[in-house]
């Protein structure tokens, strides 16, 4: 590990244990760094945004500890719902500490800091289909990613409030939310037969089919890009 890989986590793992307190707060920041022997100029140049970047930074951390435990684990013994029961609940079981997650909820759903939570969410559905393997590229690219959004979003603000027994009352929750995209998807399997509505489906999955998955790639004949989180 790099000295600045190690120093950028020694910060966040330091911060942790103000952040119950203090929330992901410039208190909690600048704590952190008193705590590391980290100067305050080097930890702006770890973490330009402070104590916002350390709860960026908490969030992808859980994204790689799921990532690694999805890697680990025999999914080609699973259906599709399966998978994507478990991935779910792998990434949840990733957050190590409740009350920094629910920290963080609360941050990023301030209306400045609203499009980098929707953009963490999003990129955490992302890398669970990439984990599973998804092989779509057109429209449903897109729309699997919107729909897993949504399931996680809405099993992390279930699962911060939950009191049950190894929180069986979220995993619950979760199986009942994949289970309605499930009916969706059964729906959507009974337009495309019905003779009524299969002509005019055709006509949609058909102009759908043409939008295309984003490219990973980055291109070399623009200006410039962006690389950074917004």
């Amino acid at each position: 590990m790099s000295t600045e890989k190690s120093a950028r986590e020694a910060l966040l793992d330091a911060a942790l244990t103000y952040v119950a307190f203090d929330g992901w707060s410039q208190a909690a920041f600048a704590a952190a760094a008193q705590d590391t022997g980290i100067a305050p100029d080097k930890a702006r140049a770890l973490y330009p945004r402070g104590a916002f970047d350390l709860a960026v930074a908490y969030h992808r951390r859980g994204d790689a500890i799921m990532l690694a435990r999805l890697k680990a684990a025999d999914l080609g013994r699973m259906r599709v719902r399966e998978r994507v029961t478990f991935a779910v609940r792998t990434r949840i079981e990733a957050i190590c500490d409740k009350e920094a997650a629910r920290r963080a909820s609360a941050l990023f759903a301030l209306p400045q800091n609203a499009p980098q939570g929707a953009r963490l969410i999003w990129d955490t559905a992302d890398a669970i289909w990439d984990a599973l393997d998804d092989p779509s590229n057109d429209f449903n690219w897109y729309s699997k990613r919107m729909i897993l959004s949504g399931v996680y979003s809405a099993t992390v603000l279930f699962w911060l409030g939950d009191k049950s027994p190894d929180c069986g009352a979220t995993w619950d929750f979760l199986d009942r939310r994949i289970g309605e995209v499930m009916n969706f998807e059964k729906f959507k399997g009974q337009l495309r037969e019905n003779p009524l509505t299969k002509g005019l489906f055709a006509r949609a999955e058909g102009l759908l089919s043409r939008v295309r998955e984003p490219s990973r790639t980055p291109r070399d004949d623009l200006p410039g890009r962006w690389t950074g989180d917004i």
